[in-house]
């Protein structure tokens, strides 16, 4: 009796599913043109966001490396000489009482691979670290600007 209820369900479902009817050529066509359509207003709008996000995650790393730079001149007694540069914070220069690595994960480069920039006497304060942006030259407007650790 039980298996004569549990055939009669499934051909109740094979059924109903023999029964459906699948889209048309025409409907998939007006979804993709209205997917279409909303890519085109939002997209731009994205981009946009990258390049902003670029100059945030820069400005987040430069703080990033200035905190691992005082943590580095706390316990020498100063900053990595120009010489040295960044990759003091990984290996030690000679420095007697060197206490790193104080970067776990080595020097990042910049959000658009290039190397970020060490000047030792800096010209904004002791030290000055900085990125130049996309284009990387000097000077820029937007996702170009150079991101700096002195503003």
């Amino acid at each position: 009796m039980e298996e004569k209820k549990g055939s009669r369900t499934i051909k109740k479902i094979m059924g109903k599913l023999a029964n459906q009817r699948g889209f048309s050529l025409m409907e998939l066509m007006i979804v993709m043109v209205i997917l279409g359509l909303l890519a085109s207003l939002v997209g731009p709008a994205m981009f946009k966001k990258l390049g902003t996000a670029k100059q945030n995650a820069a400005r987040t790393q430069i703080g990033m490396l200035m905190a691992s730079l005082d943590a580095y001149r706390l316990d020498v007694g100063h900053y990595p000489s120009q010489a040295d540069g960044l990759e003091s914070l990984v290996v030690n220069p000679g420095e007697e009482k060197w206490d790193g690595p104080y970067l776990k994960k080595g020097i990042p480069a910049d959000p658009w691979d290039n190397s970020y920039y060490y000047v030792n006497p800096g010209e904004h304060g002791e030290i000055d670290i900085y990125s130049l942006g996309a284009d990387n030259r000097e000077g820029g407007e937007k996702e170009d600007a150079d991101v700096v650790s002195w503003e």
